[in-house]
């Protein structure tokens, strides 16, 4: 068995104007001093990476790696969860999610569908810079709007928009598997890769490419209400990524999984701190070290109780706690009495 790596940080909650959140190197200093190893970059924001510069200049990248390694931490993988969704952008996403794409793309979804489809090309190439293996993103959504069947969707039409899904994504995936990197899916509600029975029609439409994976999140799946146990054991083979999120799914009489239009703080289904909600972690950890996952345990912070830096730094120490050292002999290796085919014949009364 593997070991999982960690504690990281995705950045893109704690990236900002102020220090120390405004530079690649003082928000790299701020993680390692409250116990991180590891940080993951969201490719878009540029006040502390430059994605266009990273697919361009391998001295950038060595800087980048010099410059984290200073604090003893290293870069996990690159994210484009903004780009990602603009790949399959519907036209009625298209203001909400203007601010998304660069301004000259504002109201013109072909226009954003192109942009983030070059700023895909351009994070395998700075994955491949940075010596990462792994990549996250966003699918991009165009049947999330009939995900609940009223009226009923037309015959086909899932069958249709997975096939666009996967022409827009395949050149993407080849891309990445050109600098071995794999793409990895977070599954989250609002994508048309949301649970397992949609990753595998998007897996079929791309004919079960090598490099379309998952990002295993337990928190969009117990707002499901999803045994987000049995997932690991399903999909194991896929899952090379892991942002460990915490999430309550607290149904009543008046809302549910859909949430009634209401905050986040009166949501059923909420995001938490770690430790802080109901998953159970140990049996996420004891699973994907039993599967020999041994990419990184990365901490993203979103809850709508706790505060930010406090939810950072206890959520460093509860990954570290729950990392398991996998077992480098059987615990009954004491009563063993060696084995030949002689003593096996014995044994079966042969």
């Amino acid at each position: 068995m593997k070991q999982i790596k960690g504690p990281a940080l995705f950045l893109a909650q704690f990236a900002g104007d102020e220090a120390p959140y405004n530079s690649f190197e003082s928000i790299v200093e701020w993680a390692a001093s409250i116990g991180y190893i590891g940080v993951q970059i969201p490719s878009w924001d540029g006040r502390i990476f430059d994605l266009e510069r990273a697919a361009e200049d391998q001295t950038y990248c060595d800087d980048l790696i010099k410059t984290a390694a200073k604090y003893g931490v290293e870069i996990t993988e690159l994210s484009t969860h903004v780009q990602g969704q603009l790949v399959a952008c519907h036209p009625a996403y298209d203001t909400l999610f203007n601010a998304f794409g660069p301004d000259h793309a504002k109201d013109d979804h072909k226009a954003k569908e192109k942009w983030a489809t070059e700023q895909l090309m351009l994070a395998a190439k700075a994955s491949k810079n940075l010596g990462l293996t792994a990549h996250v993103t966003f699918p991009g959504a165009l049947l999330w709007h009939t995900v609940y069947p009223w009226p009923q969707r037309p015959e086909g039409l899932v069958e249709q928009g997975f096939a666009e899904l996967a022409r827009r994504w395949l050149p993407i995936l080849n891309a990445f598997d050109d600098v071995g990197v794999d793409v990895c899916y977070e599954i989250h509600p609002g994508e048309d890769l949301h649970d397992g029975v949609s990753f595998e029609m998007f897996l079929k439409a791309v004919d079960n490419h090598p490099r379309a994976n998952i990002l295993y999140d337990p928190s969009h799946l117990i707002l499901q209400g999803m045994d987000y146990l049995e997932f690991i054991d399903i999909y194991h083979e896929r899952i090379k990524m892991f942002h460990v999120k915490d999430g309550e799914l607290n149904t009543n009489g008046r809302s549910g999984v859909y949430g009634g239009y209401q905050s986040w703080v009166d949501r059923p289904g909420r995001f938490r701190s770690l430790g802080d909600g109901q998953i159970d972690f140990n049996g996420i950890f004891s699973k994907l070290t039993q599967y020999g996952f041994d990419g990184w345990a990365v901490v993203e912070w979103e809850c709508c109780i706790k505060d930010a830096e406090t939810g950072a730094k206890e959520g460093a120490q509860f990954v570290s706690d729950h990392i398991i050292k996998p077992a480098e002999r059987s615990f009954d290796d004491f009563a063993g009495a060696g084995s030949d085919a002689d003593l096996n014949n014995k044994v079966l009364g042969l």
